[in-house]
């Protein structure tokens, strides 16, 4: 015996449908794409050297456990490490100091403040970017650490394919509670959108945390001139500028080629550091604000309209068997990229991740169109 859908179902489906679209030309081709060769299988590629910066604001305990990790990288064509102390009250100067007596290719770039009205990093930034040595900039954050002792290998080897501008993936450390998850999956799913966008052609941020591009590619944006008042974006919005300049990018993401970093311990210092993130997003292109902003849309209708849908009881049957056929093929999804990026996000907390994320994330906005004034440190 056959009904009529009600046309909440029927938005439902079509919801359900672009999430489909998505995993199906973004998400798992990208997720079954071949490993990259590792160490010496590769080894002509490693042609050029790179200049690592590394911009630090009062992060002395984070720099000693991360410049070891740098200098024992597996890089034969030679790097330098500039290390960027932006206005720091610790003893990170002096430790710097220590290292460039016993490291010749660790140099040290002093900011003691920045001109009003100019974000803090960015400004910190094109000052050690002046200073490097050489054409090809690899960046990291202060509180990251390399995966591997081939992380510089796999990066550099962007640049062979070629390319102008490497996106690379930054994973969070796992640790005991819920918060962390939460944080694992987002960033799961935030890689698995501009990543394979990007692999698809259609790059539109990368991570600072693990990132690079060529000195030609940062005058062609004239630095981060169109966005130097802004707190955030010295890594997304630098990657608009660059990809509407014609940069070509290219895409490693292989778990050797990770960075990985602290997570936030409280709810209060993620939902701050989101806030961060995401209000770059308003200077996106409109196209990228379209491509992402469906995705993201698809899920919160599917969400709120299954939430609905939940108090008529003619529509259970319809209603549960979208959900099942939705959530189960989204959920082999991102279990395809949990192991492709490397993440250990255990496969039952994934439905339960997916639904709190993205009302987590409608939060988020709304707060943004509220309450828009940011802070950094």
């Amino acid at each position: 015996m056959s009904f009529p859908l009600s046309p909440a179902i029927w938005l439902l489906l079509a919801a359900v449908l672009v999430q489909l679209c998505y995993a199906a030309y973004y998400f798992l081709p990208f997720a079954r794409r071949p490993a990259e060769p590792a160490g010496s299988e590769a080894a002509g590629l490693d042609g050029e050297p790179v200049s690592v910066l590394v911009c630090a604001h009062n992060e002395l305990d984070n720099l000693r456990q991360l410049l070891p990790l740098l200098l024992q990288q597996d890089y034969p064509a030679g790097f330098e490490i500039v290390l960027i102390d932006d206005r720091s009250t610790d003893d990170t100067y002096l430790y710097a100091q220590q290292l460039v007596q016993y490291y010749p290719h660790v140099r040290l770039v002093s900011v003691t403040h920045t001109p009003e009205g100019l974000a803090p990093k960015k400004y910190a930034l094109t000052l050690g970017i002046k200073t490097a040595r050489h054409a090809r900039l690899l960046f990291t954050d202060a509180d990251c650490i390399p995966a591997t002792n081939q992380w510089l290998r796999y990066m550099q080897r962007g640049f062979a394919r070629p390319a102008d501008l490497v996106l690379g993936y930054s994973a969070y450390a796992e640790e005991p509670g819920f918060l962390n998850k939460l944080i694992r999956f987002e960033t799961l799913l935030t890689g698995a959108q501009y990543l394979s966008f990007a692999w698809r052609g259609r790059p539109y941020m990368g991570v600072g945390r693990n990132l690079a591009y060529t000195r030609a590619v940062f005058q062609s944006t004239k630095g981060f001139a169109s966005h130097i008042r802004s707190l955030s974006g010295d890594d997304d919005l630098l990657v608009q500028d660059a990809v509407a300049a014609g940069a070509r990018t290219a895409v490693v993401a292989e778990p050797g080629a990770h960075t990985l970093s602290q997570p936030a311990t409280s709810w209060g210092q993620w939902w701050r550091q989101k806030r961060r993130h995401l209000s770059a997003g308003r200077q996106y292109r409109f196209t990228d604000r379209v491509r992402i902003g469906t995705f993201v849309g698809a899920n919160l209708v599917f969400y709120a309209t299954a939430c609905g849908l939940l108090f008529f009881r003619a529509d259970w049957i319809p209603l549960a068997t979208v959900c099942l056929v939705r959530t189960g093929a989204m959920l082999a999804v991102y279990q395809q990229l949990n192991r492709r990026l490397g993440e250990q996000l255990p496969a039952v907390w994934l439905p339960v991740l997916d639904a709190v994320y993205f009302f987590y994330y409608l939060a988020l906005g709304i707060s943004l169109f509220l309450y828009r004034t940011l802070r950094w440190k």
